[in-house]
């Protein structure tokens, strides 16, 4: 049996160990609840990191990329006159067939018209009975004349023949006009080149019906000058004025693949056309060989001279929703900026832009979906230079 002595001593030490054992396990819970909290703090931190979505950037690249433009461009001729006949008859015969090479006042075809050729000996015999008429009342009025000192005749006679001369003499000027003009029209019986050129059409033949005038069928023939051609090409409205006056352009043909033509800018429409949006220019090309043809397809690649250098990016950048096209750039605050922008052109993995942003913008290459203005992005490799597009 333990004494009465030992008894209150084991009652302080198990109080003792109760209290070490009480502030132990209050510390192992204070602990337990600061060590969650803390984990608690470090999980919503990695979710709001997490959140933020990382992105890479660019800065728009202002070299030049390509300072020449290509389009479609056609062909014409420097001078092309449909020849229609001026008289009605038919074709008695014709010398130039397609691809024949004429001088101006060559006669390539002559029309026989008897119609024609009874008129005027009709009008020649008729003015040559006005111009007897006119004599035989000038004779009359002149013999009249010479009985005035006699009173055989009146003033008034006098007066009448003078009067009826004046309309045989007017009546003579009529019918020698009147001989001119079928005259006239009997030249056009011979169809003539209008200037040195080639043969590019001809449709009619011996025999056949022809009818005076132009809006009754096709031509008989077309001539064309092909010691020089004409290039049109339509320019969008945005590059006509990078396109000067005068400014060099290269020409290239599907049937030359290994060769181009020096071709100049010589005039320009000067109005933009609403379907399209472009502007129709002309170029100038020598073709003094013949090699090139009147209405052939051709591409054109014009020099354009430009006041500022153009914006490139890549063409990831780009968003396009109702909103409009837009780009995404990222402010000093590293938060979200849509900026409007427009295309200039198309160069496939990047694209030129007319306006919208400036030199210094950070343009997010890719933006994810969901970005919204204002949103705070982390840049991908912050601190060091955004890339620059890559250049071609």
């Amino acid at each position: 049996m333990p004494s009465e002595s030992s008894s209150p001593v084991s009652r302080r030490k198990l109080g003792l160990f109760g209290l070490i054992a009480g502030i132990a396990a209050v510390l192992i819970v204070v602990t337990g609840i600061r060590a969650r909290e803390d984990a608690g703090a470090k999980l919503r931190q990695w979710t709001d990191n997490q959140a933020i979505p990382t992105v890479a950037v660019t800065l728009p690249d202002a070299k030049v990329l390509n300072a020449t433009l290509d389009l479609p461009g056609r062909l014409e001729a420097w001078q092309r006159a449909p020849i229609y006949a001026r008289v009605s008859g038919y074709l008695k015969s014709w010398s130039a067939d397609i691809g024949t090479r004429v001088k101006a006042g060559q006669v390539i075809a002559e029309i026989e018209a008897p119609d024609l050729d009874q008129q005027l000996l009709q009008a020649r015999a008729d003015l040559a009975s006005q111009q007897a008429s006119a004599k035989l009342s000038e004779a009359t009025l002149t013999r009249r004349k010479s009985l005035i000192a006699s009173n055989f005749v009146s003033m008034q006679e006098i007066d009448e023949r003078t009067a009826d001369l004046s309309n045989k003499k007017a009546a003579v000027n009529s019918g020698q006009a009147n001989v001119e003009r079928l005259e006239a029209l009997a030249g056009y019986k011979k169809i003539t080149a209008p200037f040195d050129g080639v043969v590019t059409a001809r449709d009619t033949d011996v025999g056949a019906l022809i009818n005076a005038g132009g809006g009754t069928g096709p031509a008989m023939f077309v001539v064309s000058d092909i010691s020089r051609l004409r290039v049109y090409v339509n320019v969008p409205q945005s590059y006509v004025p990078a396109i000067k006056i005068g400014a060099k352009a290269v020409i290239s043909m599907p049937e030359y693949p290994t060769r181009t033509f020096a071709a100049t800018v010589e005039a320009s429409s000067q109005s933009v056309d609403v379907a399209s949006g472009t502007t129709r220019m002309q170029l100038g090309l020598d073709n003094a060989q013949g090699e090139l043809m009147p209405g052939g397809y051709a591409n054109v690649k014009l020099s354009l001279q430009r006041d500022a250098v153009p914006l490139h990016i890549p063409a990831s950048a780009l968003i396009f929703n109702q909103s409009g096209l837009r780009v995404a750039t990222v402010g000093p605050d590293d938060r979200v900026k849509f900026k409007t922008v427009t295309i200039a052109r198309d160069l496939g993995r990047d694209i030129e832009l007319a306006s919208g942003i400036s030199p210094d913008d950070r343009v997010i290459i890719a933006p994810p979906d969901g970005l919204a203005d204002g949103d705070e992005v982390r840049v991908a490799g912050k601190g060091s230079e955004p890339k620059k597009v890559s250049e071609k």
